[in-house]
């Protein structure tokens, strides 16, 4: 693990795994279809599951989508996904963020994780929902460090 061996920074896996993730957000907006909480895991052989959580409010979905990567992790991965014990994980949802006007904008949030290591949360702005190739999106900012569900 060299340099990162203190827990810091993000894998260039976990970064594919999450610009993946954003990528597949960004083109369901483009669409113009609502965007469920969906999450992504990865075990260790780089066998990765979705789930999507739609059934709830924003709330409930996103705390459900904790939940799971909780649950996985304790249960060494899923075995109808094909999923070993997880070892990474990144979830995106549909939100808004302030301006330093205190103005809104439209973003997608991710969340992204790897055990034994520090969890961030990121966003980019969206403009154009339903737009298709005029969908526009800002490149992620962080938004600060987020507990590790898989600790």
């Amino acid at each position: 693990m060299g340099a990162e061996k203190d827990g810091q920074g993000v894998s260039p896996e976990l970064d594919d795994l999450s610009s993946t993730l954003m990528g597949q957000a960004f083109d369901v907006l483009a669409e113009g279809v609502e965007l469920d909480v969906i999450l992504a895991v990865e075990d260790a052989a780089g066998h990765v599951a979705s789930y999507t959580f739609a059934d709830d409010g924003p709330e409930e979905c996103l705390e459900g989508a904790r939940k799971k990567v909780r649950s996985l992790a304790h249960s060494h991965g899923d075995a109808a996904a094909k999923l070993g014990d997880p070892v990474r994980y990144a979830l995106a949802y549909e939100g808004a963020v302030a301006d330093d006007r205190g103005a809104y904008q439209d973003a997608v949030l991710l969340e992204f994780g790897e055990r034994g290591r520090t969890s961030f949360s990121a966003f980019s702005l969206v403009d154009g929902k339903g737009t298709g190739d005029n969908f526009a999106w800002t490149d992620p900012a962080p938004a600060g460090e987020v507990e590790n569900l898989l600790e």
